[in-house]
C-alpha cells in the first residue's frame, strides 16, 4: 500500500517515536524511508545576517546530522536503508515540499516539537502538515 514514505525527526522523544512507526511500515510495506531534519529558519528572519545567525544556524545543522546519525544506526539494526534529508526554512512547508519531491504517498510525524514552547513559537508544524498534505499522514503521540 505504501512505497515511499517520509518521517520528519528532530531529535525529540516523540520523533524517535516516529521514527520507530516509520521503520514498522516500511519493513511491513517494503517501503523507501526518507528521513527530513528541518532546520527552522523562519523564526530567525529578523535577525540580521551575521555571525550570532551563522553561529545558531550551524549548532541546528550539527544536531540535525547528529539525529540522522542516529537514526541510520537505529534503521540498520532493523536491516532498512534510510535516505537523509536536511532543509532549512519553514518545517511544515519543508517537509510537504519533500514529500512531493520524493512522490511519498505517506508522511510519519510526531504530534510535537522538543519543546511544548515551539507550538506558541512556530505553530504547530504537524498541524501544518497534515492540513496541506496531498498523501496519508500519521501523527504519532
Amino acid at each position: 500500500m505504501f512505497h515511499t514514505i517520509v518521517v520528519a525527526v528532530d531529535g525529540s522523544e516523540i520523533s524517535m517515536k516516529a521514527l520507530e512507526t516509520a521503520m514498522h511500515e516500511a519493513e511491513v510495506w517494503d517501503a523507501d524511508l526518507h528521513l527530513v531534519y528541518v532546520v527552522e529558519t523562519s523564526m530567525f528572519s529578523s535577525i540580521p545576517m551575521d555571525n550570532t545567525w551563522e553561529i545558531i544556524y550551524s549548532l541546528l545543522e550539527t544536531e540535525g546530522k547528529e539525529v540522522f546519525e542516529k537514526a541510520r544506526t537505529r534503521a540498520e539494526q532493523e536491516e532498512l536503508s534510510v535516505e537523509t534529508h536536511l532543509r532549512d526554512g519553514h518545517a511544515g512547508s519543508e517537509i510537504l515540499a519533500l514529500a512531493d519531491e520524493v512522490g511519498a504517498d505517506l508522511i510519519i510525524i510526531g504530534s510535537r516539537g522538543k519543546s511544548n514552547i515551539d507550538r506558541l513559537l512556530l505553530g504547530s508544524v504537524s498541524e501544518h502538515v497534515v492540513r496541506n498534505s496531498s498523501c496519508t499522514t500519521m501523527v504519532v503521540r
